[in-house]
């Protein structure tokens, strides 16, 4: 394949690498969207949710460090396979157990495209990583808006939806079935040593830690929105949706301007100053008692919090940039970390003290963030200079 030939080639590969990550987002996003017609209890839907990140953070143990030494794009069609098989197959029999199971396959499908679209936009574009991989982020929130937007334009027909999600999926798969992304050859040492060697990496724990505050705080913020407005501004049910398509748009707004203005020298102070700025547009929301004031609050949290992840990420991968795969899998476990830990202390500590008070968590977990990555800024700043020496060794 010639040069131009071998460009347009990645340039597909991108775009539809950015709808797969459109895809995850519709999977994540299916369960709440859909539970209702269902007739699904609350308990019904934290036990599918639980199991769809059972299933999500072994997929992306599994594909992150197979990322680094297979070609990503048929990686990617088992992923896609294995989505498009659970999208088809999700309540079409009303037997719950059944249906724990094809969760659990689903999960796998979105953690597959986690774990591997990452490290494969780091591979084809060198120089640029901010900007696509907050891009790609972008396209989960878009996922996420999408669903709900069109489940609501089809009066709520959730099965017509998914069937749609599903073979738009198989398309997916055909097309990375037909792809190959060709790298340089490069020798990668096996798994259990690269393991060993990271586990001697401080920058990875401190990297993951940054990253259980980012998610832990946009997963959070987003399935308390409606319930802080109601419950705290006195909100009604539509005012209180448009809070959170609001707060949903920021973050996809931000994810693209983030993006476009990152330098790659440049991105662990952007990350620092995006934790101190979530604090203090935050703490504004939780103050403030006038709608328009609110709604304010609401889109600037929304754009401070956007690229926190996507940039954590983009970051892992520039300072290990030889085993990506391996070294964001490690990180992306933060995911599910953030999403089971901060909910289950905002319960706690609304039930002993107010709801109220619960939410000034947010802006604690921000200025975490902030103090972990700025109290250990010399580590990064040296490993940049000197490079993680001593793979394979």
């Amino acid at each position: 394949m010639g040069k131009a030939g071998m460009l347009k080639n990645r340039s597909l590969i991108t775009l539809f690498v950015f709808l797969s990550m459109f895809f995850l987002g519709v999977g994540a996003t299916i369960i709440g969207a859909a539970a209702r017609n269902i007739g699904l209890s609350p308990s019904q839907i934290g036990l599918l949710i639980a199991v769809q990140n059972i299933g999500f953070m072994a997929a992306l143990m599994i594909s992150g460090p197979l990322a680094d030494t297979h070609d990503k794009t048929k990686i990617l069609l088992i992923g896609s396979l294995v989505l498009a098989l659970s999208f088809f197959t999700f309540y079409l029999k009303d037997v719950f157990s059944l249906n724990l199971m094809i969760m659990l396959f689903m999960g796998m499908g979105i953690g597959t495209y986690e774990g591997v679209t990452d490290p494969l936009l780091l591979e084809i574009h060198r120089e640029k990583e901010g900007l696509f991989i907050s891009i790609n982020h972008f396209f989960v929130t878009f996922g996420c808006l999408m669903i709900t937007v069109y489940l609501l334009y089809l009066q709520m027909n959730w099965r017509h939806a998914i069937d749609q999600a599903a073979l738009a999926v198989l398309l997916l798969a055909l097309f990375f079935a037909f792809s190959s992304l060709k790298a340089k050859k490069k020798t990668v040492e096996p798994f259990l040593v690269r393991l060993r060697f990271l586990r001697r990496q401080k920058t990875i724990l401190i990297l993951f830690f940054a990253t259980v505050c980012a998610t832990g705080l946009e997963m959070c913020l987003i399935g308390m929105m409606t319930t802080f407005l109601m419950e705290l501004r006195n909100h009604s049910q539509v005012t209180s949706k448009l809070g959170l398509i609001l707060f949903l748009s920021g973050i996809g707004l931000g994810r693209l301007l983030v993006g476009f203005f990152t330098r790659r020298e440049r991105i662990l102070d952007l990350i620092m100053m995006l934790f101190g700025l979530s604090a203090v547009f935050l703490s504004g929301l939780f103050l403030v008692q006038t709608n328009a004031l609110t709604y304010g609050f609401v889109v600037l949290s929304g754009v401070a919090i956007s690229a926190l992840f996507p940039l954590l990420i983009a970051y892992g991968g520039i300072l290990y940039k030889e085993i990506p795969g391996t070294v964001l899998g490690i990180i992306k476990l933060a995911l599910p970390m953030g999403g089971i830990l901060f909910p289950l202390a905002l319960s706690l500590v609304t039930v002993h003290a107010s709801l109220e008070t619960s939410l000034w968590m947010f802006p604690v977990i921000a200025l975490v963030g902030f103090l972990i990555l700025f109290l250990n800024r010399r580590t990064f700043r040296d490993q940049v200079k000197e490079g993680p020496s001593g793979l394979g060794e």
